[in-house]
């Protein structure tokens, strides 16, 4: 809550959409070969710019009862956005915008708005309560362009002056969504309109800051002297008025017009390679929210601003895009490397790293992404392999039962034998690792390939990708180096496939080990360039073994998903004794245990003994009692001798 009592800092109102970004870079809209799925819509892509920049943010607009609908719902819920202001439209279909990368200078775009949801958001949407716990409401151009959703836009507002909140105005003037243009002509920027400018003109009154680039201004000052368009604007407001410029950044006018642009209050520019120019204004607005709402000086939320628009521009996509908090002050600390930002490794890996979706602070996983083990137990009870199938169908419902709905459980489950059951996982909550190394292979082979992405492109978004590595520091050269060149490229295609990638070493398989020696094969990887979102490693009753682990991860990666720990099918007393160990350790969030939960009921399961229920039943109880094994050790912190609960020590 802030401090004047308020739980928002901002909610956006206007349009929502799905974007479908062409895949491929270059080409004309009629030769993608795929596209790619992100939110749209400049209120919703500044609701989730704003959320990842640390501003409570929530958005109002309507989106259709479908899957498009649920898409953006979930998705803002994800970013952190309050969505009690979306409305779900029994009768409309959520908006669409098909949009691409043609060169430089030509982003091709077509709007798919006919009667669209966000086109019906009226009055009776907008609660005045909801609006009494903003800071600011923020809206954009398009809802003024409607009797229906200018209404309602109005009366939001309205209500926000009433209760002492800041309003902004995007004016996002886009002709062809104000019947100026055709269909074809998405992309067009500026056409003039006294209708417009009239309509714009009678609402200016209502802002404390109003944003726009010149030939928005234009339009909103009903002349192409960009001049004479901020002081037609100032004639009939007095908001702070923020000028975009493009590659000269952005000025500030916070009182009468001065002659020259260059008079304005400004802040820095940023010399980069324009690779997308679309949603860098949301990005850009998104930013200058964040230093306005914060009270920063002007300079300073130009700042931010012009920043987020250069990071915007030089990516894929509108919103996903967008920095979180840490990158952007990571960006203005350290400043440009590369002009080609997506080319800057640091920067990406920051970006990854921070923007990723969902909570997983605790991890309890049920691993039975088995091949070979379970083929051997189904042969030695004379089961066919067709059977191991089902029986992953069970693993998932045991799951699933002991989740219960709840966060912070998961399955490993591969996709060769596990099929039905992976499938059925998702939209389930668990967290879903899946593997793709050839069993026990040494040196490393993989099931799927040779071209990792092209097979990975394939996966749901959600998958992590789980690749399990039997290396050893003291390898023969030709074979860590074979290896490793498979781990590099493994985790470059999970990267490029927006899939997270978890690696699991067991060097005590094949070598002899120490405390040092799990910390070394870490740290080789991350000299490598190889950034795991995820760590699954054995089990250790050496304290001090896991400090050296957990400094090696933090000092490379803080961002780090975190540890989960691996099993070995270790009796449950052994379990809870490495559990005691690891819970004292805060990037340990969890376990991946597989066959202390299943391998006595597969037996008997496979032999006939037991029906599909008792392997139900029995499955569930172990893993629950795993379950509140960990849940008790991380409550107490560990027992690490001399290491008092919830203070690690750790030199990063």
């Amino acid at each position: 809550m802030n401090e004047d009592g308020k739980t928002l800092d901002v909610i956006t109102i206007g349009r929502s959409s799905v974007d479908l970004y062409g895949a491929q870079v270059g080409g004309r809209l009629e030769d993608m070969r795929a596209f790619s799925k992100y939110i749209g819509g400049s209120p919703t892509n500044i609701a989730a710019g704003a959320a990842r920049l640390g501003l409570t943010s929530a958005l109002i607009t309507r989106v259709g009862d479908e899957h498009m609908g649920r898409f953006i719902r979930e998705q803002l819920e994800s970013e952190g956005v309050d969505t009690r202001g979306v409305v779900t439209d029994p009768e409309r279909l959520t908006a669409l915008v098909l949009l691409g990368i043609r060169d430089h200078e030509q982003f091709p775009l077509i709007f798919y708005r006919e009667n669209c949801a966000d086109m019906a958001l009226c009055e009776a949407d907008i609660d005045p309560g909801f609006i009494a716990e903003a800071r600011c409401v923020t809206a954009t151009g398009t809802h003024l362009s409607h009797p229906r959703t200018e209404a309602a836009v109005l009366k939001a507002l309205n209500l926000a002056r009433d209760s002492g909140a800041r309003t902004a105005l995007d004016i996002d003037y886009r002709p062809n969504l104000w019947g100026l243009a055709g269909h074809d002509a998405g992309e067009s920027r500026f056409i003039a309109s006294d209708r417009v400018t009239a309509r714009l003109q009678s609402t200016l009154h209502l802002f404390d800051l109003i944003v726009g680039t010149e030939e928005e201004f234009h339009i909103a000052g009903g002349t192409t002297d960009t001049l004479a368009a901020l002081r037609a604007v100032r004639a009939v407001s007095g908001a702070t008025l923020v000028c975009k410029r493009g590659p000269m950044g952005a000025v500030a006018f916070t009182g009468d017009i001065p002659d020259t642009l260059d008079a304005g209050v400004s802040g820095p520019g940023f010399p980069i390679e324009v690779f997308n120019v679309l949603g860098a204004g949301d990005g850009f607005m998104s930013g200058l929210l964040r230093g306005w709402l914060k009270g920063e000086p002007w300079e300073t939320a130009l700042t931010y601003a012009n920043a987020c628009g250069a990071l915007a521009v030089s990516r894929h996509g509108c919103a996903p895009a967008y920095p979180s908090w840490e990158e952007l002050r990571f960006f203005l600390e350290r400043g440009v490397r590369t002009p080609a930002l997506r080319h800057d490794a640091e920067l990406e890996q920051i970006h990854w790293s921070t923007n990723r979706k969902g909570d997983w602070s605790t991890m309890r996983v049920f691993a039975f992404d088995h091949r070979k083990q379970l083929e051997d137990l189904a042969r030695d009870a004379g089961a066919e392999a067709t059977r191991i199938p089902l029986f992953k169908a069970l693993c998932l419902e045991a799951a699933r039962r002991v989740q219960d709905g709840r966060p912070g459980y998961g399955i490993l489950c591969d996709g060769r034998l596990g099929e039905t059951a992976l499938h059925a996982a998702a939209g389930t909550g668990l967290w879903v690792g899946r593997p793709v190394e050839d069993p026990g292979s040494r040196p490393l082979a993989l099931e799927i390939g040779p071209d990792f992405g092209s097979e990975l492109a394939e996966w749901p978004a959600g998958q992590v990708v789980k690749v399990l590595c039997f290396y050893h520091p003291d390898d023969a050269p030709e074979l860590k180096t074979r290896q490793e060149e498979i781990i590099v490229r493994l985790a470059r295609a999970a990267r490029a496939n927006g899939l997270e990638f978890l690696l699991e070493v067991i060097p005590s398989k094949v070598g002899a080990v120490d405390e040092t020696t799990t910390a070394d094969i870490i740290q080789r990887f991350y000299d490598l360039g190889v950034y795991p979102d995820w760590w699954k490693l054995e089990p250790s009753a050496n304290a001090r073994a896991w400090e050296r682990t957990c400094q090696a991860i933090a000092r490379n990666d803080p961002h780090v998903r975190g540890i989960v720990v691996l099993g070995l099918d270790a009796a449950m007393e052994d379990l809870e004794a490495s559990f005691a160990i690891a819970a004292g350790f805060d990037l340990v969030k969890g376990f991946a245990v597989g066959r202390t939960i299943f391998a006595g009921p597969a037996r008997r399961w496979f032999a006939g003994e037991i029906d599909d229920a008792t392997a139900v039943a029995e499955m569930a109880d172990v893993f629950a009692r795993l379950c509140a094994i960990w849940d008790a050790a991380r409550a107490r912190g560990g027992q690490i001798a001399g290491n008092p609960a919830g203070k690690q020590g750790l030199a990063v």
